[in-house]
């Protein structure tokens, strides 16, 4: 999945830079939206869903809606501190303590603010190597953040509808 997401970004790259207004950082530019549009449904997730459902989880050893929330929000201020120069925190930071609606909508909102600056690099800047997993480029970290994020949403939306919901993607604009 990670190399299908590069390779898409690789591809869409010198499209993007061709078109009237395209942003001069256009791998960067791509992977801010991608990584802005999955962020954005979790986050409206997590507001969303009624306090009660915040423990459930469909089988023993699966995450609850809590847990998830808790591990996008830590797992973004993990990649982004990478890419911003920052000495990490913990991946489970934030799962491991905060387990309340309230506290998990506003570490979201917090990991959102976090990453816009790692982001908002150029795409010269992208290609600086950074340790995130190993040692890859910036971009790639960025990437990988956004596919992470698209994978746990996934498990977000079967949640949302095995209790009848309907996901932030699919309630329209």
């Amino acid at each position: 999945m990670h190399r299908t997401v590069l390779a898409l970004l690789l591809f869409a790259s010198p499209l993007l830079a061709q078109a009237p207004g395209a942003s001069a950082d256009p791998a960067v530019a791509a992977a801010r939206a991608h990584w802005s549009s999955v962020h954005g449904y979790i986050q409206r997730a997590a507001e969303q869903l009624p306090d009660s459902l915040y423990n459930y989880r469909p089988v023993a050893g699966v995450r609850s809606f809590a847990e998830v929330f808790g591990h996008v929000a830590g797992s973004e201020f993990m990649f982004c501190a990478g890419v911003r120069g920052d000495t990490p925190k913990a991946e489970d930071a934030i799962e491991s303590k905060v387990k309340d609606k309230a506290g998990l909508v506003k570490a979201l909102k917090d990991a959102a603010e976090y990453c816009g600056p790692a982001y908002a690099i150029t795409d010269a800047a992208g290609a600086a190597a950074v340790d995130v997993f190993g040692k890859r480029t910036k971009l790639n970290a960025l990437v990988f953040n956004a596919t992470h994020d698209g994978e746990h949403y996934g498990n977000i939306v079967t949640m949302l509808r095995m209790k009848g919901l309907v996901p932030p993607s699919s309630q329209g604009q």
